[in-house]
């Protein structure tokens, strides 16, 4: 009775955890993206253009590739198979906030995760003084990132789960 409690767990804490920080980010993917595509709606002179290429080029570097990719990802799949081996009911309920490291970690990873929400929290109150184009510009990049975001989660959470080792520190608290 207790491996089939203990794979149930298992199974909520992936599928709450996975699935709750993917309908998040794609929420904003989706909200973000119709901003983003009023861009066309304006005739954008070649400064602007030039603008909206560039951006898009570092928020797919900055953040996809770079923030998501390269880190969070992979962080993201070692925090979640962690979980998936040692299922407490606690960490289970808040399986998204775990994975993404904001409860039951190290304290830099919860002081690192609270302040890049702190910084994203404060770029999403500046986007939203700008003015169009510009507003569209910011979040066509954040889209990008975002949607890039998305796929490295989903990929690399399937890889770790299913194919492969961990590779990355899931960053626990130090009395584990």
């Amino acid at each position: 009775m207790a491996i089939i409690l203990m794979r149930l767990l298992s199974a909520i804490a992936v599928l709450w955890g996975l699935f709750g920080v993917l309908a998040l980010l794609s929420f904003s993917v989706f909200r973000l993206g119709a901003i983003a595509f009023t861009f066309f709606d304006y005739p954008a002179n070649v400064w602007q253009w030039l603008a909206f290429l560039i951006w898009l080029l570092f928020m797919a570097y900055s953040e996809g590739y770079r923030g998501f990719q390269l880190a969070f990802a992979p962080r993201f799949a070692a925090r979640l198979h962690w979980l998936v081996e040692n299922p407490k009911p606690w960490l289970v309920l808040l399986a998204p906030l775990y994975a993404m490291g904001f409860i039951y970690a190290s304290y830099k990873r919860m002081l690192i995760s609270y302040l890049i929400l702190l910084m994203v929290i404060g770029f999403v109150l500046i986007a939203e003084m700008l003015p169009a184009p510009w507003r569209a510009i910011m979040d066509a990049g954040v889209v990008l990132g975002l949607s890039w975001g998305v796929v490295a989660i989903f990929v690399t959470t399937i890889n770790v789960l299913f194919f492969s080792a961990i590779k990355v520190d899931p960053e626990l608290p130090k009395h584990i």
